[in-house]
């Protein structure tokens, strides 16, 4: 592996290995001294052109627990604003001798388009409503952690995944789609036809718009965000409506199966998507993602740097 861009990029072989080798840098996360000297060395700019929480701090924090020198800029903070171009602003820095460049950016396709300009690895933390293959990463290892937690086989075959939102601006969706593909999980799209991406029907995957009939079978229940920074326009009537079709309600909880996992990639709208019943209730993993961000994003900085492959 040189880059990241794509779940589709990953071999299951491949893909399975970061989820094994981020088992043992979950580890760390529970040791009282959380460091590594994997990437003793290396040198990783997070390159942020969107606002971000969970992915942002986590890759700096995988960063800086295999002792790698990790640094933030912002498109704000960077000649960017002032008119230097993204092509011009990478290759000054690539100049600079860094290892890997973690890119979120508004523009779909723009981060597979910086990993032709760099000599640096280049990881896609997110790309307009194209991907996000980390995420679905540390969504992977979080189903597998549930499955094994309630004794079941930690294959993907098999396994059902329902995923339930707004898909039409959701790279979420797109990289779990791929990769469970690869991995042999059964996903089940769900959304009103307002939010369905065009072209969905050609992903290879269940599409419905029945809500409780999805939930009935589900193993994995993934709740997405309604993005109304994104909306334009009026995709559907009122969030008291989106709820009551699309919501993963109090009602609909109490009719999961008993070792059905909740899912939801944050932020969360509470009492849109998700009510608060599900998202703090005892099989949410929601909580657990954001822990597996951490071993997952060292797990990806590994392979590419630390490992046989790296640069």
């Amino acid at each position: 592996m040189r880059h990241l861009l794509s779940a589709a990029d990953l071999s299951e072989s491949e893909a399975r290995s970061i989820l094994d080798v981020a088992e043992e840098m979950h580890e760390v996360q529970r040791r009282p001294i959380k460091k590594l000297p994997a990437l003793r060395g290396r040198t990783i700019i997070n390159m942020f052109f969107e606002d971000s929480t969970r992915t942002r701090t986590s890759f700096e924090i995988a960063g800086k627990w295999m002792s790698a020198d990790t640094i933030n800029v912002s498109g704000k903070g960077s000649s960017v604003s002032k008119g230097e171009s993204l092509r011009d602003t990478l290759l000054t820095l690539d100049a600079m001798g860094v290892d890997a460049f973690v890119i979120r950016h508004a523009s779909s396709g723009a981060v597979a388009q910086a990993a032709g300009w760099v000599r640096a690895s280049v990881i896609n933390a997110g790309d307009g409503q194209h991907e996000h293959p980390t995420q679905a990463l540390l969504d992977a290892y979080t189903m597998r952690q549930h499955f094994r937690d309630n004794k079941l086989s930690d294959s993907f075959v098999g396994k059902r995944i329902a995923i339930v939102g707004d898909l039409l601006h959701s790279r979420v969706v797109r990289s779990n789609v791929l990769l469970q593909d690869t991995l042999g999980g059964q996903v089940t799209l769900v959304a009103p036809p307002t939010l369905l991406p065009s072209g969905v029907d050609a992903w290879g995957v269940r599409v419905t718009q029945d809500l409780d009939e999805a939930l009935e079978s589900a193993d994995i229940v993934m709740m997405l965000r309604v993005q109304r920074e994104r909306m334009a326009g009026g995709f559907f009537p009122t969030a008291r409506e989106y709820a009551a079709g699309y919501g993963l309600t109090a009602e609909r909880l109490a009719r999961l199966k008993p070792t059905a996992a909740i899912l939801h990639p944050g932020p969360m709208n509470r009492g849109v998507e998700i009510s608060s019943e599900a998202a703090d209730a005892a099989n949410s993993r929601v909580l657990d993602q954001v822990s597996a961000g951490v071993a997952v994003r060292m797990s990806v900085l590994y392979h590419l740097l630390g490992g046989e492959g790296g640069n």
